[in-house]
């Protein structure tokens, strides 16, 4: 006998979700969207920092969510020591694959999206924040679907990351050299 996994969370979940967090989002419907660059076509209809999701695991299967501004640079080789901390140290980064966010996040390729994590309720994803990022108001990302994005305030979107236990990791991971 196999055990059904809950089904993952929809964008009428989501909603639901930050209503009962008081939470202010306006969503726009559009076709579906796969890159920054087929985004980029939405611009006069969508006001506020438009952003990347990436998924990625290190060797160790630590896996990470880096959340940025869409024109973001972002030295995928050097991230890993970006990410590093005192007290924890990550390994080389790639792409996590689509069955792992799947399972993980309950989401598909085109549509990650820091909302994901409504998903995780295991906590193994660590989500990064790029700083620069927070300075928009609002902040766009899918709704768990690549065929709508939904504005939302910085600090709201702190809020309902908190909500699912996962505390943002906030840091510059954009710009430049990575550190030494």
């Amino acid at each position: 006998m196999t055990l059904a996994l809950p089904r993952p969370a929809t964008p009428d979940d989501l909603f639901a979700c930050l209503d009962r967090l008081g939470v202010a989002h306006r969503t726009v419907s559009h076709p579906p969207l796969f890159t920054v660059e087929e985004s980029q076509a939405l611009r006069g209809t969508i006001p506020g920092g438009h952003t990347k999701n990436l998924f990625l695991k290190d060797k160790r299967g630590t896996l990470y969510l880096v959340v940025a501004l869409e024109d973001a640079v972002i030295d995928l080789k050097g991230l890993h020591r970006r990410l590093s901390s005192g007290e924890s140290s990550a390994g080389r980064l790639s792409f996590g694959s689509a069955e792992l966010m799947q399972e993980v996040l309950g989401v598909t390729p085109g549509s990650v999206t820091p909302f994901a994590v409504i998903n995780d309720t295991a906590l193994r994803v660590t989500v990064v924040l790029d700083e620069p990022m927070l300075a928009h108001d609002p902040l766009n990302y899918h709704p768990l679907v690549n065929t709508m994005t939904t504005a939302i305030a910085p600090a709201d979107l702190l809020r309902f990351l908190r909500h699912t236990g996962h505390e943002p990791r906030r840091l510059t991971v954009s710009g430049g050299a990575s550190p030494d």
